[in-house]
């Protein structure tokens, strides 16, 4: 599988996960939901990376069950960090494109993302081995986007 842009973000995957993990010890359903959806999320990126996961699993694992509830019970995903992306809580030069969105633009994103993956997964009779579409690629922004969310996330509890 063809995931070398995660092997430089691998060990501070680690604690950004464990920092989620503390984070989901909340009494908000729907935000420990979203927060442990997160966190999964990361765990099936950094596992299929360590374990050359085919895109085709990479897809099936990734969730966005919690964000769907989120949005059905119109849960404010504010809850999850105010404010806007500045400069400083991106530590990936590939996400200055998100600076001064919200949290909620970008989990709305990533919810997008998973989508449009399992559509097109759904639609070349339940593989991505041969579409058209860059995969890696959208795996890759994927990652990066969930990633971000994490570390501004993280920034409130510093």
């Amino acid at each position: 599988m063809q995931m070398e842009w995660l092997k430089t973000g691998i060990a501070p995957l680690k604690d950004l996960i464990s920092f989620l993990q503390a984070q989901a010890k909340t009494n908000d359903v729907h935000k420990k939901q979203v927060i442990r959806e997160l966190q999964n999320n990361l765990n099936v990126f950094k596992n299929g990376f360590l374990n050359n996961v085919p895109p085709d699993v990479m897809i099936d694992l990734l969730q966005n069950d919690a964000i769907k509830k989120a949005i059905d019970a119109n849960f404010n995903f504010k809850k999850l960090k105010t404010g806007s992306i500045e400069p400083y809580h991106i530590f990936d030069d590939r996400n200055k494109r998100y600076v001064n969105w919200t949290t909620d633009k970008l989990v709305d994103k990533i919810d997008e993302k998973i989508e449009e993956l399992k559509t097109i997964k759904k639609m070349n009779n339940g593989s991505v081995a041969a579409v058209k579409n860059n995969i890696n690629l959208m795996l890759s922004n994927l990652y990066y986007r969930m990633k971000l969310l994490a570390d501004f996330i993280r920034t409130t509890s510093k």
